[in-house]
């Protein structure tokens, strides 16, 4: 394991504004020669006299229409439903004591279904993954490149271990699969290292321009906090739910009509309901954080300066939760509803893995795998999307269709697809999700829940416990990420900026990269 000899350090004072290293002059664009460059020679030949206005086409000030307004109606609609779902299952769950539990209480209320020992369970794993959230990200500030590393052995660690696992218990179609992934992870490991120099620059000078910004850490606590209390209230009305549509529930006492099917819709619309709107919360802290300090840093330079708005980051915020709050939520759905196909196909391997039919399990394992590929490319996608909506508020189809050709055009494909941040933040929520679910565990393990004494129940509860660390640490790194992938479209819209803010990342870029800077196509 080796470390760039001449690693990103920022110069300058903790004033306002970024470090003066990379950030010491306002919007302009370079002069002939400027770092090295001219007309006719230089690797951004024929952009070098661009006086392209920050406000070309409409950014930062788009018309005042609402976008999409159907998936807006959508959007809202299904919220209302979650809510009134919740209210009528909560207020009974109340009603019925919460057949009993509490804190470390042993063998405690009745043994029917889940009780409020799980609720207080699940409250503890929202407040570790709230901390573990934190923690991690200041880690990775301190110790960037090192994380990078790390993550990428883990990483290939992780896909080896699923791969030796799965053929240890005689999972076949598993182990053959993660063979393959595992296969591919190893031989990828050089390529992947030798860009985390340039991964590690770009997150740290993003790191940085954070500090002098504070609404950057307002934005994403206040999403973290939200996404807390979405995942908390879920977990409340989905416990609720067990309770007073389970058969032999005492709830049914009180004339309800109880049955399996019934818990199963109503815990699928919640989950949906659930996905969905913390994926738009996530995305609207995205939006508002692209549109506001991000991006006014790469187009107007430091506060400073004198020529960045007055508030942008609540400006950015009202354009995303109002006027763009139907392209988000259009967005979130496509990535939505292939979380939920990939759940189904997740529970029909499981089946049929325990039926005994390895064919119909691998087949289910393949699509699953198929779905998540896609699934994440249309995130990855989509964070760029929003990008554009947030900087000049397009309707989500447009915002698509823009980001494809700034992905294909524009020349920057090869570094966005080759980034390790996102890697590294991702890994991260994952590694949230899975020490929240071992805490579940080992809170089950040693209070012994009565409704849990055969185990039933270990499974799902595990499961809302990663899912609630995975969200809450995701909506965190998202306001990393954001400024990030709002650093790349300005690369390729105006590179010649990035060579004023960040001199240093524009010419390990331009080394790396030189396809990158190279002169750009105007729409």
């Amino acid at each position: 394991m080796s470390f760039s000899p001449n690693p990103y350090k920022p110069i300058g004072t903790p004033a306002p504004g970024p470090a003066p290293y990379y950030a010491e002059n306002p919007y302009a664009p370079p002069q002939p020669g400027q770092y090295g460059y001219g007309h006719g020679q230089g690797p951004n030949q024929g952009y070098s006299g661009d006086t392209k206005s920050p406000y070309e086409g409409e950014r930062f000030k788009p018309k005042k229409r609402i976008n999409d307004p159907i998936f807006l109606i959508l959007f809202i609609a299904q919220l209302v439903g979650f809510v009134v779902i919740s209210v009528i299952t909560v207020s009974k769950f109340g009603n019925a004591g919460g057949l009993g539990g509490g804190v470390g209480s042993d063998n405690t209320g009745k043994s029917v279904t889940l009780n409020y020992h799980t609720v207080i369970l699940l409250l503890f794993v929202t407040g570790a993954a709230i901390i573990l959230s934190a923690i991690y990200l200041i880690l990775t500030r301190a110790f960037t490149r090192a994380i990078m590393h790390i993550t990428l052995i883990l990483s290939i660690l992780l896909n080896i271990g699923i791969c030796v696992y799965y053929w240890i218990t005689k999972y076949y179609s598993g182990a053959i699969i993660f063979t393959v992934i595992a296969l591919f992870s190893v031989l990828s490991y050089w390529g992947y290292r030798s860009r985390i120099p340039l991964a590690s620059l770009l997150l740290q000078v993003v790191m940085d321009v954070t500090k002098h910004h504070p609404s950057v850490y307002f934005v994403a606590f206040t999403s973290l906090i939200l996404q807390a209390a979405l995942s908390v209230w879920y977990t409340f009305t989905v416990i609720a739910t067990y309770v007073r549509y389970t058969p032999g529930s005492p709830t049914c006492d009180f004339g309800q009509s109880c049955s399996t099917a019934k818990v199963i819709g109503f815990i699928i619309f919640e989950t949906f309901s659930f996905l969905w709107t913390s994926q738009v919360i996530g995305n609207v802290a995205l939006a508002t954080l692209a549109g506001g300090p991000f991006g006014s840093w790469y187009y107007f330079g430091p506060r400073d300066a004198g020529l960045m708005p007055k508030h942008p980051t609540l400006s950015a915020f009202v354009r995303a939760s109002t006027l763009s709050l139907g392209s988000i939520a259009f967005g979130s759905l496509i990535v939505t509803l292939l979380e939920l196909v990939k759940m189904v196909l997740n529970a029909a391997k499981n089946s049929a893995n325990a039926d005994g039919h390895p064919v119909e399990a691998c087949l289910a394992l393949c699509a699953e795998c198929f779905i998540g590929c896609i699934e994440s490319a249309v995130e990855y996608f989509n964070r760029y999307a929003y990008i554009e909506i947030a900087l000049y508020g397009k309707p989500y189809i447009q915002a698509a269709k823009d980001t494809w050709r700034l992905f294909k055009d524009r020349g920057i494909d090869a570094l966005v697809n080759d980034s390790l941040v996102g890697m590294t933040l991702t890994w991260g929520a994952y590694v949230t999700g899975l020490l929240c679910s071992l805490f579940g565990y080992l809170y089950l393990r040693y209070t012994h829940p009565s409704y849990n004494a055969d185990g039933q129940y270990t499974a799902p509860v595990l499961l809302f416990a990663f899912l609630i660390g995975l969200q809450s640490s995701l909506t965190l790194m998202s306001a990393i990420e954001a400024g990030v992938s709002t650093i790349f479209v300005g690369l390729g819209e105006d590179p010649q900026v990035l060579a004023i803010r960040a001199p240093e990342l524009f010419a390990l870029i331009a080394q790396t990269y030189p396809q990158v800077v190279q002169g750009v196509p105007r729409v």
